[in-house]
């Protein structure tokens, strides 16, 4: 399987988020996976590509934005499970110690999920980003405790590097039904 880089470009202005995603795609040999308006007005686009293309067109994209640049990222080697969990595939019959970080922006959600899948066994289960949240992002992981503290650590540690984290939690040992108010 080969592994791509990915690059994420949130912006403030939808219209000027269009004219980044086009300033990207002639900067570098990079493909574009998604691009979107998010909540409150914002705009996300999703890179692939070789990390040396993903630095050069976020750094046109940076340049292009401005102003209403919100927040960027690039990770070299993303974890197959955040993918699986934007996707909502992840499903779970029961929870065990859960954890829960939320973030006011998308790129850092997802490098913060990253770190903590990367950190511990632990199984990231949802990630949300930004739509009906208010620009915000959060991701739900579940394992067993000192996983799912490690995990977190970690994920915390790059988000408040940031300056862009809102809260980050565990609970050890959740109630069953809790399960229903997460999926």
């Amino acid at each position: 399987m080969t592994e791509y880089a990915v690059g994420i470009m949130e912006t403030n202005s939808i219209a000027l988020g269009i004219q980044c995603a086009d300033t990207m795609l002639k900067a570098a040999e990079v493909q574009l996976i998604d691009a979107h308006p998010i909540c409150p007005g914002k705009y996300l686009s999703v890179w692939r590509g070789d990390v040396g293309p993903i630095e050069t067109a976020i750094e046109a994209g940076k340049k292009n934005a401005g102003s209403t640049l919100v927040d960027t990222t690039i990770i070299p080697r993303v974890h197959a499970d955040v993918f699986t969990a934007l996707a909502g595939a992840c499903t779970v019959d029961q929870l065990e110690a859960v954890g829960v970080l939320e973030s006011f922006s998308v790129a850092c959600l997802i490098r913060s999920a990253d770190a903590a899948v990367k950190k511990a066994e632990v199984k990231l289960i949802e990630a949300r980003l930004a739509t009906g949240i208010g620009g915000k992002g959060f991701f739900v992981l579940t394992g067993t405790i000192g996983p799912v503290r490690d995990a977190m650590a970690a994920a915390t540690d790059v988000a408040k590097a940031t300056g862009l984290l809102h809260s980050s939690i565990v609970i050890p040992q959740p109630h069953k039904d809790l399960l229903r108010a997460i999926f």
